[in-house]
């Protein structure tokens, strides 16, 4: 297993860890149970942390974030419209700042984990390029043919004008 695969399989698991931490979360701060919440605005929430969670799942840090940001919008508005409590929109906020972290972490760990691919993957084009021009250059040249023509060798060593 490659260094990159690694921390590939180690961000998932830390993307989805975190996927689970706010589904747990806010779906416990989503309950309907507490005056707290209107179900109408429980019901919104928890589609947007499903969202979130979809998107870890998937490994896909970037819709994990916009998910995230509508569950804030949404929540903004459902305070806004007295269906959330100040508590728990404290709650759930401190939540959902917690999981943005990590996904934050978890989107400039792909980012690097991508350009250090796409540098080793110059790397290598450039090595093999160095390679065949090496091998060119030390193909030795074919060797010349003999000459073919019209020499003189008929008249041996008498010489011009001696016949």
């Amino acid at each position: 297993m490659s260094l990159t695969n690694t921390r590939g399989s180690r961000q998932s698991r830390a993307v989805a860890w975190t996927a689970s931490v706010l589904a747990a979360g806010v779906l416990a701060g989503c309950g309907t149970t507490d005056a707290g919440l209107q179900p109408g605005a429980a019901r919104q929430l928890q589609a947007r942390v499903l969202e979130v969670s979809e998107a870890s799942s998937r490994n896909d840090p970037a819709a994990a974030l916009k998910g995230l940001e509508n569950l804030e919008a949404d929540l903004a508005a459902a305070q806004s419209k007295g269906e959330v409590s100040e508590e728990r929109r404290q709650t759930i906020t401190t939540i959902a700042a917690a999981v943005r972290a990590d996904l934050n972490e978890a989107a400039a760990a792909a980012a690097k984990a991508a350009e250090e691919a796409r540098i080793a993957e110059e790397t290598a084009t450039a090595q093999v390029a160095q390679e065949a021009a090496q091998g060119a250059a030390q193909t030795p040249a074919p060797a010349p043919a003999p000459a073919t023509g019209n020499s003189d060798t008929k008249k041996g060593n008498e010489g011009k004008g001696k016949d």
